[in-house]
């Protein structure tokens, strides 16, 4: 009888084992899926699957009025062989050809984009992202004439300035660069060190580079075409208090650096070549030099700061933060135009990878057809996420540009502030989300998406630096932080919070008080896909990162200063800056989804929109187990409910990728063709 047991237990285990194996030959080869299998697929989820959606009104949701002019850019560049970029192209015919390229969108298509950037902000950078899909050299260089040497001029200069240069900065006879980041000082642009001294014997201003580490570098356009720079330099008057005189803080000046009819260098100016880069070699990026460089008293950017004939200096604002502060915010468009262009480039990069991977098939069940490598979850849990965060980008951008427009248009102190801290915010992150996907996007098409011809290698160089230009990333969230933190004193003071973050009134007092235990325990699809339940834990999680930062800000500085505190703290308040934004993207996606008129697009669209939402959520789901937000069903619900809706989405891709509306002539790469990816390809090789 002792035996007994022993036996039974010697049965048990080769029964585990037998069930190993069979367990484990089921993932190397799966069988065929069967009745009960397929209901998973019908249930409960997927009661309904989506309709496809009619990509053209979708796109015409997505560009809007926007269309048309994107439309001109890109029959112009496709009807002239001579203006595309080669595959494999040098440095210097490469800038030599964005220069023509760059003419070519101006008085070719007949933009003028100056006179959009103070007519029509939203048309203006909807050609900045149709130019940066023909070339993101051309693209930047775009950037660089009218976002910021155009955009300085008009925008911290007056009338005068307009007077003189608006024409001829519009119709590209004074090709121009925007000097401001040194060698020694990037962001931290109050350090710079290149001063520009008064003389009031000859009424010129005398710009100075003090020091190699004050050299002006990475100067877009200065290497090769630019005639002026916007110079930003401290303004030095004479004092009889003070033998260097009186520092009135940093200011902008316009700068000859070439000869407007010779194109010689002009005397006190050295210009060298900061050479070959990682991408954007379109770009002639230069380092300027100054050494007693004389300029009219009139060149100074006076709008925030002047100084009189007899050296006299005047401003409407009182210090020299609240001068430099307006200052930078008058050049939040470049910031903008970023944030925008990184979209486009995801947009193009999905495109490629979700196309082939519509095409390109690999194994399947046993004696029957290969499937579609979009077929595997695993394909799905890559790209679709990626899929639903470019449309989720898309409207957040978006959005963002109207309230920069609202802005120019009415200069209110609220919406100055909402915009420097959203561009700031959406710049940071939509940036390092973009230039990891293009990583990603790489690897799921994996060898044929390391073949140059098929874009992902110059699409992640040349986005690469968007990470660091126009402001560095963890600079720039860090400036999201101070921002909501200012909106947290306003709260317990009484204050009143702009629109953009009234929702911390209510979810502060939510996290406050402890989380509803029903709340944080129902796990139906209804609730889930509720945007209500997705806004709420969103802002939830900012909340309370913002309260217990705060909590952690005040201790620490007793002990540490202000500086010493702040750096303690520094990764939670680049988590809080990144969260906010999130929460921001999400409730610009729900806006855009209920205003859309049409019920099929707008099912999509929410479809879109609950992936978003619910795999952001699970990405973090650590963070809303560990306070109790959400229990662990409702954890394992919003995983399972996730993969199903990237399932849904992935019969839709198609459509909604085709809703981006890119010409294939501009997505170029071979496997992105929506039929025979490979004909091309292989031409290309010599077959």
């Amino acid at each position: 009888m002792a035996a007994n047991p022993r036996i039974d237990g010697d049965e048990d285990s080769i029964d585990v084992s037998t069930r190993r194996i069979q367990r484990l030959r089921s993932h190397l080869a799966p069988a065929p899926a069967t009745d009960s299998q397929l209901l998973l697929y019908r249930s409960p989820c997927a009661r309904v699957m989506p309709a496809l959606p009619d990509p053209s009104l979708l796109s015409a949701y997505l560009r809007g009025r926007h269309r048309d002019v994107q439309e001109r850019v890109f029959r112009y560049f496709i009807s002239r062989p001579e203006l595309h970029t080669p595959l494999e192209i040098g440095r210097d015919d490469h800038r030599e050809l964005c220069m023509k390229q760059l003419i070519g969108l101006v008085r070719g298509v007949g933009i003028k984009p100056l006179r959009l950037i103070s007519d029509d902000p939203a048309q203006y950078f909807a050609v900045v992202e149709a130019a940066g899909a023909v070339d993101m050299s051309l693209g930047v260089k775009f950037g660089v004439q009218y976002s910021l040497w155009g955009g300085s001029v008009i925008n911290l200069g007056t009338k005068k300035h307009r007077d003189k240069y608006f024409n001829e900065i519009d119709n590209l006879n004074y090709p121009g660069c925007f000097a401001m980041t040194e060698l020694h000082h990037g962001s931290n642009v109050q350090g710079i060190q290149t001063v520009a001294i008064f003389d009031p014997a000859t009424d010129e201003f005398v710009i100075n580079t003090p020091n190699d580490g004050a050299i002006k570098w990475w100067i877009g356009n200065a290497a090769l075409h630019g005639k002026f720079a916007t110079v930003f330099a401290k303004l030095i008057l004479p004092s009889p208090e003070s033998k260097d005189g009186a520092d009135m803080g940093v200011h902008a000046f316009i700068v000859p650096i070439r000869d407007v009819e010779t194109h010689c260098v002009l005397p006190g100016i050295e210009i060298r070549d900061c050479g070959h880069k990682i991408g954007l070699n379109g770009v002639d990026n230069g380092a300027l030099k100054f050494t007693n460089v004389r300029i009219p008293r009139d060149n100074l950017l006076n709008r925030f700061g002047d100084v009189s004939r007899d050296g006299k200096y005047t401003s409407s604002l009182p210090t020299i933060n609240k001068r430099f502060a307006a200052t930078l915010g008058e050049l939040v468009g470049g910031r903008v135009a970023i944030a925008y262009s990184s979209v486009a480039v995801l947009k193009l990069s999905l495109t490629i990878a979700i196309r082939y991977s519509l095409l390109r098939q690999q194994f399947g069940p046993p004696k029957q057809p290969e499937i579609s490598i979009l077929d595997y979850q695993s394909q799905q849990h890559k790209l679709m996420p990626m899929l639903a965060s470019a449309y989720a980008f898309h409207f957040a951008s978006k959005c963002l540009v109207d309230e920069y427009a609202e802005m120019k248009k009415t200069q209110d102190e609220e919406v100055i502030g909402d915009v420097h801290t959203l561009s700031s915010g959406l710049k940071a992150y939509i940036t390092s989300y973009t230039a990891r996907s293009l990583s990603t996007c790489r690897e799921a098409c994996g060898g044929h998406g390391y073949a140059a011809v098929n874009r992902f290698g110059d699409l992640r160089n040349d986005h690469d630096i968007f990470q660091t230009f126009e402001g560095d990333n963890t600079v720039l969230l860090q400036q999201v932080s101070a921002y909501l933190l200012k909106q947290y004193q306003e709260k317990f003071k009484g204050g009143t919070l702009t629109v953009t973050w009234n929702y911390l009134r209510e979810s502060m007092g939510a996290y406050l008080s402890q989380p509803n235990p029903v709340t944080i325990r129902r796990e139906g699809e209804e609730h889930l896909r509720d945007p209500s339940f997705q806004l709420d834990a969103f802002r939830y999680r900012t909340s309370r990162l913002l309260h217990t930062v705060a909590i952690r800000l005040r201790k620490h500085s007793k002990t540490l200063g202000g500086f010493g505190a702040w750096n303690r703290c520094l990764n939670h308040l680049l988590t809080l800056a990144e969260s906010h934004i999130e929460s921001v993207i999400l409730a610009k996606f729900i806006e855009a989804v209920e205003s859309c008129k049409d019920s099929s697009t707008r099912s999509v669209l929410k479809l879109v929109c609950d992936l978003y939402a619910l795999d952001r959520i699970w990405k973090d789901i650590g963070t809303f187990r560990n306070v109790d937000y959400v229990a662990p069903n409702k954890a394992k619900a919003i995983h399972k409910l996730t993969e199903y809706l990237s399932f849904q989405v992935k019969n839709v891709a198609k459509e909604l990728v085709g809703a981006f509306d890119i010409p294939d002539e501009v997505v170029r790469a071979p496997i992105a063709l929506q039929s025979e990816p490979y004909n091309q390809y292989t031409q290309f090789v010599g077959f």
